[in-house]
C-alpha cells in the first residue's frame, strides 16, 4: 500500500510516524466527508494502513475489525497499532484511534483488531459464485445526489437495489448489486479494498425507503486475495453484493461480497449498524 500518486485516497492515507513504533498521526480528508465526520470506510483504511506501515508487520492482512466507539470529528487523530502476539505465520494486532474532543480532552473514538499472516500455497476454492450480471461498461453511471463528499470518490454502477429515489416508506428487498471502483481509477490494494467494502448504502434505507439516521457500530472485513491478486485486478471494477439478514430493535446487520472482473472473490464483510426511528 505504497503512496505513489496525488490521488485523494492516497492523500487520506498519509500517516506521520510518531516517536514510538506503531504510533501515527493523521487527519480526516475533506474528499471523504460524510454526513457526520468522515466516511467510515476511509477510517477503516487508515487503521489498516497503520498496521501496514508498522516495522514489525508479518505478512498480509487476513482480517480487520473496526469498532466505531464515537463519531470521528474533522480534526487530527492519533493511531496506535500494537502487535499483541506474533506466531510463526500469523500476527494479531490491537488498534486504537484517539482524538481530542471539543472539551480539550483526548479520548478513544475507534478500537479495532487485525490479523496478518504469511500465506502459503494450498488448495483454494470459493463457494460463493459471482452473480451473472451485465458488464460494467454496459451500465450507465447514474446521477447520484451529492449530499456527501465521499460518494464522489467512487464510480458506482448499480445493477439492482439502488438508493431510493423516492422516500415514500415502500418496503422492498435489501439486496444490492453494483459495480464499483475508485474515482478517479486507482490500482486496487488492501487499503482501497477495505474502503470499498463499506460503500453500500445502509440496508434499512433500501428496505424501507425512509431517511433513517444510522451509524455503523462495528465492521469486519475478511481478505480472500493476496497482493498479487489485487495487483492483477488493477484499476478494474469490483462487483459488490450486499444484503441484510435482520433488523431488530435499533440495529441491523449487513453482509457483502466483492469479486473482481475475473471472478475472484477478493473480500467478504459483515457489519452491525445502529438505526433510529
Amino acid at each position: 500500500m505504497s503512496l505513489t500518486s496525488s490521488h485523494p485516497f492516497d492523500e487520506a492515507l498519509r500517516l506521520v510516524p510518531g516517536a514510538d513504533p506503531g504510533t501515527f498521526s493523521g487527519q480526516p480528508h475533506p474528499a471523504y466527508g460524510n454526513m457526520v465526520g468522515p466516511f467510515g470506510g476511509i477510517t477503516a483504511a487508515q487503521l489498516l494502513q497503520a498496521v501496514w506501515l508498522h516495522p514489525d508487520r508479518l505478512g498480509e492482512p487476513v482480517a480487520l475489525t473496526v469498532n466505531f466507539a464515537a463519531a470521528l470529528r474533522d480534526a487530527p487523530f492519533h493511531i496506535q497499532a500494537r502487535a499483541a502476539r506474533t506466531n510463526r505465520s500469523t500476527q494479531h494486532w490491537v488498534l486504537e484511534m484517539r482524538q481530542v474532543g471539543e472539551d480539550g480532552a483526548e479520548t478513544t473514538v475507534i478500537t479495532g483488531s487485525a490479523v496478518t499472516a504469511v500465506r502459503r500455497g494450498t488448495w483454494s476454492s470459493a463457494d460463493a459464485p459471482r452473480p451473472d450480471v451485465p458488464r460494467p461498461d454496459s451500465i450507465a453511471r447514474p446521477e447520484v445526489p451529492r449530499s456527501v463528499r465521499w460518494i464522489e470518490r467512487y464510480d458506482m454502477r448499480p445493477i439492482t437495489g439502488h438508493m431510493p429515489m423516492r422516500w415514500d416508506g415502500s418496503e422492498s428487498s435489501s439486496l444490492t448489486q453494483l459495480w464499483v471502483r475508485d474515482e478517479p481509477p486507482r490500482p486496487l490494494d488492501f487499503a482501497s479494498l477495505t474502503a470499498l467494502a463499506d460503500v453500500f448504502f445502509p440496508r434499512v434505507w433500501l428496505r424501507r425507503a425512509v431517511r433513517t439516521p444510522i451509524g455503523t457500530v462495528s465492521i469486519t472485513i475478511y481478505f480472500h486475495a493476496g497482493a498479487d491478486e489485487l495487483a492483477a485486478t488493477g484499476t478494474g471494477y469490483l462487483l459488490g453484493q450486499a444484503r441484510s439478514q435482520a433488523f431488530f430493535n435499533g440495529f441491523f446487520d449487513q453482509s457483502a461480497e466483492l469479486w473482481n472482473e475475473a471472478g475472484h472473490l477478493v473480500a467478504t464483510t459483515h457489519q452491525i449498524v445502529y438505526f433510529k426511528e
